[in-house]
Parts: C-alpha cells; structure tokens; sequence
C-alpha cells in the first residue's frame, strides 16, 4: 500500500530555518564588496554599502577606497539596511520561541508576520536608493553592473516577503501544524 500525506507538524522548522538563511543572506550583504562592480575583469572599481574602492588600472594592486557614509544617501541606505536585517534578527529569535514553547506557539505568529513586512519595507527602500543615488552621485567611469552582494541583498528580501504570507496565513492551520489532527493521505490504496 503507497501512501503519502502532508504533515505539517514535520514542517514546521522550516519557517524559522528561512529566516535564518535570510540572515545568512543578509550578513553577506552588509559586509560583501560586491554591490557595484566594474563589467570587465581585472575589477578596477567594487563598491559596498559602505564604500567604493577604486583602482587606476587593471595591473595595480592598490585600493583607493572612500566612504559612502560621506553621502546623506548612502548613511540612509546604510541605516534603512541595516534596521531592517535587525527587525529580521529579532522575528527569527521570535520565531524560534514561538515553534518551541507549547503555550505562547501561535500567540504571537501574525505579529511575526507584520514584523517581516516592515523588514520588507526597509531593505526594500534601501535596495532602491542605493543604485539610484549611486549611479546620480558618482561619476561611473566605463561599464559597471550591480553585482552579486546587492543580489543577496534582494534574495533575502524575498525571502523575508515570502516568510511574512506564511506567518500570517499559519495561524489558520493551527491544529495540522500542531498535529491535533490526523494528516490527510493522498496515494494509490491497494497496490
């Protein structure tokens, strides 16, 4: 007999294990060098959300670096940023509480969602300041594209937008994720 059935209770780990690669994502933005970088190898120009190295050409090995902090927009990008993967920080310690303590499991499941979209919000306003204000600001010399750390920057924004649905939405399957009802199987009987 081949059965298979959805049961919740075994899934619930996975909204906190993707907020937690949502902060994996997110630490990798706020320290990667990769937000703007030059289109063509040897990179002579990597920028960060905290600052823009250059070099004068492709054989040198010195990085003339200088703040982006020196620039209104680049400390609200900074700070927009950076609140937004502290509020992420806060809902997965939130999140990890509310799936291990049996009393307070869905009490405060909704709040985390509403917490997420405010982190949505943030990293979002700061994802869009940041190449508007940079490209309008800063004199770009050559090809440049947005690159890779700008890129984890995005992921874990979705990440977050797609955690905050779910828990909103998981407070009204309460008793499959709590397993106070037999999962539903779904198959082929009698093979």
């Amino acid at each position: 007999m081949l059965k298979c059935g959805l049961a919740c209770w075994r899934c619930r780990w996975l909204l906190p294990l993707l907020l937690g690669l949502a902060i994996i994502l997110g630490i990798i933005a706020l320290v990667g060098r990769g937000w703007l970088e030059s289109a063509t190898f040897p990179y002579i120009r990597q920028a960060s959300l905290w600052s823009d190295c250059q070099k004068q050409g492709p054989d040198d090995y010195n990085w003339i670096c200088t703040s982006l902090m020196n620039y209104s927009w680049g400390r609200a990008a900074a700070a927009t940023y950076l609140v937004g993967f502290i509020i992420l920080c806060i809902c997965f310690i939130l999140a990890v509480i509310a799936f291990s303590i049996e009393i307070l499991r869905f009490n405060f499941v909704r709040g985390i969602g509403g917490l997420l979209f405010v982190v949505a919000a943030f990293q979002i306003i700061a994802l869009v300041i940041y190449p508007v204000m940079f490209t309008e600001e800063i004199d770009l010399k050559g090809a440049n594209m947005f690159s890779w750390a700008y890129g984890f920057g995005w992921a874990s924004t979705i990440i977050a937008i797609g955690c905050a649905f779910f828990f909103c939405c998981l407070p009204n399957w309460e008793d499959e994720v709590l397993g106070n009802i037999k999962p539903i199987y779904y198959g082929v009987e009698g093979i």
